[in-house]
């Protein structure tokens, strides 16, 4: 088996010897040069299978090469040797396409994670199936969820809730070097405040009241993976500030602890929320804002994606491993709703229909679609659209299974149905059920 082969360009000869001693103790076989001119030679004539590559070079910028490697080596991942506390530079390096950064001075036990993950790209296993849909705005989705799978940087996605966030995050970290360490998805929303900082961090026995024993912190679960920050928008400002210092300094400190650890968890976080306007209003840190979107991927709304919607219902009612089938008038009920719950949202009315539909193809009436407000202030009810008196049938008959189901429960019937309890009510009046 031959050797993976690193290129090293630093003009600082003892820089050079130190990452060839520790590249050679990981079995890699080292190739140096002092400059931007050097770098693009050995680039052009010779196979590598990872780069490494200081800033400021005798005739350019390390940032020149990394753009230039984009087009010219598009292949090999590079990280860029950053001087200490150059955040800035660190994120441009970032956006430009290099794969990771290391601050100097160097922690060798850092780059060696770093070697480590660059090594195994090309090795995760393609995903991409799982993003159903074949509108444009998906196949968008999709190359830049390979894309950014092949890079260390911070990812933010954006998008309305129900659209996939977490899918997509799974995605990113199946898809890369980190496939073979822990997914840990964070909903930061969902932690107490009083508790955010051990739960996040770790903390020491005796630390606080309670604190019996040692405990792991959700950022060192993540170790050797990624860590997927979910509503990143509800995080407190306090743990803002916490949260920043861990991703650029690639450390945590216990509660309680006078050390830090070191980590090394891939940062994914998303929101459907717009942290831009938050960044305006103060509810939100600037700094942590640019360091966690680096690379910003919009996951598209349901309403957005044209007939993507029957490719999704079909491939979710195979999951249900149901032989139902949409009938005409349900397809095109379904293409013209506009699932303000988006994905989610059509899985329930799916799993709704299923449960409803007797006759082994679905119809409108078995949708259930609800009555949503459109923007001229009119309210659409997709239920009884040109169906007449045969879907109100229908519905009554339904409401009042469920009723005698649930002995006249009004609240167990709703939930039975899929409603709210304040739908049910509605329905209940207008479908004149005594």
């Amino acid at each position: 088996m031959t050797e993976p082969r690193a290129l090293v360009i630093d003009d600082e000869p003892d820089i050079c010897e130190l990452l060839t001693l520790t590249l050679g103790r990981m079995d890699i076989e080292t190739q140096t040069t002092q400059d931007v001119a050097g770098a693009k030679s050995l680039l052009k004539s010779q196979a590598f299978d990872l780069c490494l590559t200081d800033m400021r070079l005798p005739d350019g910028d390390g940032l020149d090469l990394v753009e230039w490697m984009q087009s010219n080596a598009p292949g090999v991942p590079v990280a860029v040797i950053t001087a200490h506390g150059n955040v800035e530079t660190a994120v441009q390096a970032l956006k430009l396409g290099a794969f990771d950064f290391i601050s100097k001075p160097l922690d060798l036990n850092h780059l060696r994670n770093i070697v480590g993950n660059a090594l195994k790209l090309g090795k995760g296993g393609q995903k991409q199936s799982r993003l159903q849909g074949s509108s444009e705005s998906m196949e968008r989705l999709r190359e830049m969820v390979d894309k950014v799978a092949r890079s260390q940087a911070p990812v933010h996605i954006s998008g309305e809730s129900g659209t996939g966030k977490e899918l997509v995050a799974r995605l990113i970290h199946e898809s890369g070097p980190r496939a073979d360490g822990p997914f840990v998805p964070v909903n930061c929303g969902a932690i107490p405040a009083e508790l955010m900082e051990s739960e996040f961090f770790g903390h020491r026995k005796g630390s606080f009241t309670g604190a019996v024993s040692d405990k792991i912190g959700l950022v060192q679960s993540a170790d050797g993976g990624t860590l997927f920050l979910d509503e990143i928008a509800d995080l407190p400002l306090s743990m803002q500030v916490k949260l920043l210092r861990v991703i650029q300094e690639k450390s945590v400190r216990p509660v309680g602890s006078s050390a830090e650890e070191p980590s090394d968890a891939r940062i994914l976080s998303a929101t459907h929320k717009s942290l831009g306007k938050m960044v305006a209003s103060g509810e939100f840190r600037e700094d942590l804002y640019y360091r966690i979107n680096v690379i910003e991927l919009h996951v598209p709304a349901l309403r957005e994606r044209g007939d993507d919607v029957i490719e999704l219902a079909e491939h979710i009612l195979g999951k249900l491993s149901s032989s139902a089938t949409l009938d005409d008038g349900a397809r095109q009920a379904l293409r013209n709703y506009p699932f303000p719950g988006n994905v989610r949202e059509l899985e329930n009315i799916l799993e709704r229909a299923v449960t409803l539909c007797t006759s082994g193809e679905i119809r409108v009436s078995d949708l259930d679609l609800r009555v949503v407000a459109v923007p001229e202030d009119k309210a659409v009810d997709f239920t009884a659209t040109n169906l007449g008196n045969q879907v109100e049938d229908v519905q009554r008959q339904a409401i009042m299974d469920a009723l005698e189901k649930t002995r006249f429960n009004k609240t167990a019937a709703a939930k039975l149905l899929g409603l709210s309890f304040r739908q049910l009510r509605y329905r209940i009046k207008k479908l004149g059920i005594e």
